[in-house]
């Protein structure tokens, strides 16, 4: 960091706007953010060195538990590097019911998201707007999953449970409201003059620098980047998955961007509940001996599981690489410093979406 400055200003750890607790340093001229880094380390919790020595059935509540917002993700990747490791092969039905879990909880982390920003710029009423669509969308998943936050529901070989055409049709239902909800909401914050004053031209990214960085998620696809975990994966390229790309890198594209995804979201369900395949949930095998690395993605960008068990599925080494330790460094190198106003670089961090839990694991 910079050594001639007006001052230094600390933001954090604990900040009215900060979800969970980090430290930014700022150093400033005047009002103009030269350097700034983020200070971790408040919530530590060593999560992969206990799930070492356990059996798979114990370390899969362990591995949502990495973090509440994209439990399901981590439920996902973790039981697909399992299966990978063990050839354990999932019926259609599971798979398409697997992207409609994973495509919910998308939706719900990107609200809350996208809450935390307009609480950040001080419109409070466009963030209570959404954590009310959040709830619509955590009921649905409750009522797929039978529980609103660790869920538990991908198992290897398939899913825990089948949904009824009574669930399926609630789900849709749902979905109708929520893109309603959102276009309405999505529109709010696209015309609001002040929110683009706040969000417009601020903590702006380029893709070089992006790439650099090696940001990823929608803070990558914010700058023009198109990668997506979920592009590889075969379900969702036989749903006709691709991503959704924006180029202004700031502030207001970030924001954007997971409004879209949201939207995105709601016809990725539409579609798998249209195309949802008779058959069987769960198709069996054995988890065994084996070391392999499996990529996912989640709400915040691309999540990787490392690991290796042995001959009776007890986890032998684990290692997790989650996706805001990349965005967060990206923030603190290129979006804060040059910032014209200190007020602006809490709007910069939390449009990053950054997840302490999940770094800190």
């Amino acid at each position: 960091m910079r050594k001639t400055v007006d001052v230094s200003i600390p933001l954090g750890p604990v900040h009215p706007i900060f979800k969970e607790p980090c430290r930014i340093k700022c150093e400033t001229f005047g009002e103009q953010i030269l350097a700034a880094e983020v200070e971790l380390g408040y919530m530590k919790k060593g999560i992969e060195r206990i799930m070492v020595g356990r059996p798979w059935q114990e370390v899969m509540f362990l591995a949502e538990r990495v973090c509440g917002i994209c439990s399901v993700i981590h439920n996902f990747v973790f039981i697909e590097t399992m299966e990978k490791i063990s050839g354990v092969m999932v019926p259609d039905r599971a798979a398409y019911l697997r992207v409609l879990a994973n495509e919910l909880d998308r939706m719900q982390s990107h609200l809350i998201a996208n809450f935390s920003y307009c609480y950040t710029i001080e419109h409070e009423t466009i963030g209570m707007y959404l954590l009310n669509i959040r709830e619509t969308v955590m009921d649905m998943l409750e009522y797929l999953t039978g529980a609103r936050v660790t869920c538990a529901y991908i198992i290897p070989g398939g899913v825990r449970f089948d949904p009824d055409s009574e669930d399926l049709t609630r789900i849709m239902n749902a979905m109708d409201d929520v893109e309603r909800e959102t276009r309405r909401y999505m529109s709010m914050f696209e015309s609001g003059p002040l929110i683009g004053l706040r969000s417009k031209g601020i903590g702006v990214m380029t893709r070089e620098q992006a790439e650099l960085i090696h940001a990823v998620g929608p803070t990558a696809r914010a700058c023009g980047i198109t990668t997506d975990c979920r592009s590889d994966h075969p379900t969702y390229q036989r749903l006709n998955f691709s991503p959704l790309v924006r180029t202004e890198g700031d502030n207001y594209a970030r924001v954007m961007l997971r409004f879209q995804e949201i939207l995105q979201s709601v016809d990725l369900i539409r579609t798998v509940i249209h195309t949802l395949p008779e058959g069987k949930i769960r198709g069996g095998g054995t988890i065994g001996r084996g070391e392999t690395t499996h990529q996912g993605e989640a709400p915040r960008g691309e999540l990787t599981y490392r690991v290796k068990s042995d001959t009776h599925g007890r986890i032998q080494e684990i290692s997790i690489q989650t996706p805001s330790i990349m965005n967060i460094e990206a923030c603190a190198r290129y979006m804060i410093p040059g910032v014209t106003s200190v007020a602006d670089v809490t709007a910069a961090y939390i449009s990053s979406d950054p997840c302490i839990a999940c770094t800190e694991r």
